[in-house]
């Protein structure tokens, strides 16, 4: 279950995937510690979790990237992201997050995908713009997003 685009790997987040790629300036953080944890009491939420972003070009792990969770009863999943930052502002965020969109909306159970970011994350903002998700609204200093699956491009 990899998914490919022109430039990354995205493959997901299990013990043996880390210890595949190299890591180089990506460190593993306690939201990976804990997915793990939580994959290995439930291996049905892999896909709904965390993935790796790998660079082909050079088999490194530049970011992480998945779902909150398995698709809930109104057929939504967030998405989160992150890259490391000096692989920022090269279009990896956008290539990641479009292919790993077009792969939950691949199943009947997800009709939307929703994401949130600081209101002055100006980069989160355009990639989130760059996919069509429509801002929905301001909780806190969070923006609120939504991408329903007719929509997507």
């Amino acid at each position: 279950m990899n998914l490919q685009t022109q430039r990354l790997k995205i493959v997901p987040c299990t013990k043996q995937s880390l210890s595949s790629f190299s890591r180089e300036e990506c460190e593993i953080g306690p939201h990976i510690i804990q997915y793990l944890v939580d994959l290995e009491e439930d291996s049905t939420l892999s896909g709904w979790g965390i993935w790796l972003v790998i660079n082909k070009e050079t088999n490194t792990i530049i970011g992480d990237i998945g779902f909150k969770g398995k698709p809930n009863s109104e057929h939504t999943v967030e998405v989160g992201y992150g890259i490391i930052p000096s692989e920022q502002n090269k279009g990896y965020a956008t290539e990641a997050v479009k292919e790993i969109i077009e792969w939950a909306f691949s199943f009947k159970n997800v009709n939307k995908v929703i994401a949130e970011c600081l209101v002055d994350n100006i980069s989160s903002t355009r990639v989130l713009e760059k996919l069509s998700m429509n801002k929905i609204g301001v909780v806190d200093d969070m923006l609120k997003w939504q991408l329903e699956k007719d929509i997507f491009v």
